[in-house]
């Protein structure tokens, strides 16, 4: 039997993959055909299958990571095994192993830039909305800011707090509420009308500490996902994060926007007040770089009750900061991130201050 035909499906295979990736790469500048493609295919697909997946509680996306895994695993155990006992012809039985799983690895990532890396070569939030992203002044920097804290301060004691202060609203309420969470942004933006199934809350959350994520947008099946882990306060704004994503936004600069605008715009009290201060957090961090007092200024004025929340988030991401997986973790998704298209990879998250400040200096 000839070497092409005794790998004759895995060989077919790789080349279908790569096929269809290389008319993706050559295709995906074209945006009329990439808005259409989101419109008529990928995104009623990824919303009928998020139908299907909020039949049950459990997430979709954490039991498919943990048949990678032990599939992973166990495809690795077979080959070596495998290997060892193809004496004589060990160097084919090596080349298939390895052409499995540069098979398998290619169709994943084939299948996550169809169903995900197109839509980053769509009309963006930043396109349909007119709202843009710009240079930031210092000033405006500065009194954005201050108006965010503000806003903190009055609606920080609107939310049930524990004996230390901290932000308490129950976990389960801020998952039950994730449906309506987008009904105030829908009136001023038509557009991200989506029926949204709500997310799921992970039950591996310390993982994903460990690994540094609050939410993951599974868009193989249309799936939020949320870490229940890490502190509550918030766990609001995140769930409108990642329902930014099934809305088909990709930007993570602009689902970070959406994250802050539909929660201030909820009419939630939960998610009104996580909203204002995850805007703060980046705001703050921003102006700290540039202009440490004017930041301490303003961080004076914030009662006790959210210094206790700024604490308590702090204290509670300190303890996972520079491990080794987080570190693996991040450089995986930033080269992600890259190749779908986003140059800026996970700095594009800090970069919602552009949008905070254009938005919102208007309004001071």
């Amino acid at each position: 039997m000839s070497f092409w035909k005794k790998y004759r499906k895995l060989h077919i295979g790789l080349a279908v993959d790569l096929a269809v990736l290389g008319l993706y790469l050559a295709l995906r500048q074209n945006r009329q055909l990439m808005n259409s493609f989101a419109d008529h295919v990928t995104t009623p697909l990824k919303a009928a299958l998020g139908r299907l997946c909020a039949l049950t509680s459990l997430s979709i996306m954490e039991i498919l990571y943990a048949l990678a895994a032990v599939g992973a695993v166990a495809y690795t155990v077979w080959s070596v095994i495998a290997v060892v006992k193809a004496r004589g012809h060990r160097g084919r039985r090596v080349y298939s192993a390895l052409l499995g799983a540069a098979d398998g690895i290619l169709t994943v990532y084939v299948l996550f830039c169809l169903m995900w890396g197109v839509n980053y070569w769509t009309d963006s939030f930043q396109d349909r909305s007119g709202i843009t992203a710009q240079p930031v002044a210092a000033e405006d920097l500065k009194n954005v800011t201050a108006y965010f804290a503000e806003r903190l301060s009055e609606t920080a004691n609107t939310v049930p707090r524990d004996e230390n202060g901290v932000y308490a609203v129950p976990k389960e309420q801020i998952l039950s509420e994730s449906r309506s969470v987008y009904g105030g942004v829908t009136e001023l933006f038509p557009f991200l009308e989506f029926p949204d199934t709500g997310v799921k809350a992970v039950r591996c959350s310390r993982i994903m500490s460990v690994m540094g994520f609050t939410g993951v947008y599974f868009a193989c099946v249309g799936e939020s996902n949320v870490n229940v882990d890490s502190p509550a306060c918030l766990l609001p704004s995140t769930i409108a994060h990642e329902l930014a994503h099934q809305r088909g936004v990709a930007w993570e600069q602009e689902c970070n926007f959406l994250g802050v605008l539909a929660s201030v715009t909820s009419g939630m009290p939960d998610y009104i007040y996580s909203g204002w201060l995850l805007g703060f957090i980046h705001l703050g961090n921003a102006l700290y770089e540039t202009d440490p007092e004017a930041y301490w200024a303003i961080r004076g004025t914030l009662p006790a009750a959210v210094e206790a929340d700024l604490r308590d988030n702090s204290v509670y991401w300190d303890q996972f900061r520079d491990n080794v997986v987080e570190k693996v973790s991040d450089t995986v998704y930033d080269a992600a991130l890259k190749s779908y298209g986003d140059a800026n990879g996970m700095k594009s998250y800090s970069m919602v201050v552009e949008l905070l400040v254009a938005y919102y200096k208007n309004l001071v």
